[in-house]
């Protein structure tokens, strides 16, 4: 499938009188039609009017896997992918489009502990979020800057530092699509598509997230079913206050999508009375100075993290390593 080169107003009218007919009239879209729906919404190529009729349709509807997996092929064609870095590890790509709302944000720490274990950790999201405290405001505490471009993300990668990059600058055509939530007041499928998509041009370990049980179900079947094994694999979890991290104070069930498998890495734990040491408030400055301590040893590093860090480590690690045999078995073929 390509994007379409040409910029003349794409035709939607058959698509919404598939996908707007209610939650039970409905009929979903063939991943090649999502494609080029998708496609077309992104090139601009449609109007605002049907992009609203469109994005309140997907809403009430819910996205079937076909329509997913059109949607993230569309939205991955349109940006330029990222080059992974030398080194045992594959990425890990973190998507943080959420911040913390009631609980601290503790997804820089356990960014940080994958980074000073020496994986590539690819962070990318929005820098702010009116009423929420977000990744990129606590590593800015921290003294970490954002990457822009591809060449000050290497910059940070050889430093062994977490890359964060906004998604202005990854995938403008996407941020563009998530700012619609501004005019119409709901998300829209970006939203999701942000959370699972894969900016590199190889493999990588994906960190995803659900927060309506219903895309539990979508979101297994697109990646054992419908994702591209050659893009690599993904831990699935409920977001804690939407992020990929696990729940400081109790951790969530993880899945590994692998190979056209889901296989359990972690069990979900039942509440605990003993809460752990946390942040004593949930805003940027104080999250920082808590993280900068327990990264010192001066505070106890939640065990749900730690035991997240460390399965993402083994992962990345093994994917890096099937990878080169591949590669190296390519490489064989063709001499």
């Amino acid at each position: 499938m390509q994007n379409p080169s040409h910029t003349e107003p794409f035709a939607t009218a058959r698509f919404i009188k598939e996908i707007g007919r209610g939650v039970k009239g409905a009929r979903s879209l063939s991943r090649d039609d999502a494609y080029q729906l998708y496609a077309a919404m992104l090139d601009g190529r449609v109007s605002d009017l049907e992009m609203g009729g469109i994005m309140l349709a997907m809403r009430i509807k819910g996205e079937s896997v076909d329509e997913i997996a059109g949607f993230i092929d569309a939205a991955e064609a349109s940006f330029e992918p990222l080059s992974a870095p030398a080194g045992e590890y594959a990425p890990i790509v973190i998507p943080s489009y959420n911040g913390a709302r009631q609980m601290p944000n503790l997804l820089p720490l356990m960014a940080l502990l994958l980074a000073r274990a020496g994986a590539p950790v690819f962070i990318h999201g929005v820098t702010t979020d009116p009423g929420r405290v977000t990744t990129a405001e606590i590593l800015h505490e921290m003294g970490y800057p954002l990457s822009h471009t591809a060449a000050q993300a290497a910059e940070q990668f050889a430093l062994r530092a977490p890359v964060l990059m906004p998604i202005a600058d990854l995938a403008p055509r996407l941020e563009r699509l998530l700012a619609m939530r501004r005019i119409l007041g709901v998300r829209n499928s970006t939203h999701t598509l942000v959370k699972i998509m894969q900016p590199f041009a190889g493999p990588a370990l994906r960190l995803t997230s659900y927060t309506h049980p219903e895309y539990l179900t979508m979101l297994t079947s697109y990646f054992t079913t419908a994702a591209p094994s050659e893009r690599g694999e993904a831990f699935l979890m409920r977001g804690t206050e939407g992020e990929t991290v696990a729940n400081a104070k109790r951790a969530q069930q993880i899945s590994w999508m692998h190979d056209g498998v889901c296989t359990v890495l972690v069990q979900r734990q039942e509440p605990v009375d003993d809460m752990p040491p946390l942040p004593a408030e949930r805003d940027a400055v104080t999250t920082a100075r808590w993280i900068e301590a327990a990264l010192r040893g001066e505070q106890p590093i939640p065990v749900s993290i730690s035991e997240q860090v460390e399965q993402c480590l083994l992962v990345a690690k093994n994917l890096k390593s099937k990878q080169g045999v591949q590669d190296g078995a390519a490489k064989t073929a063709s001499s």
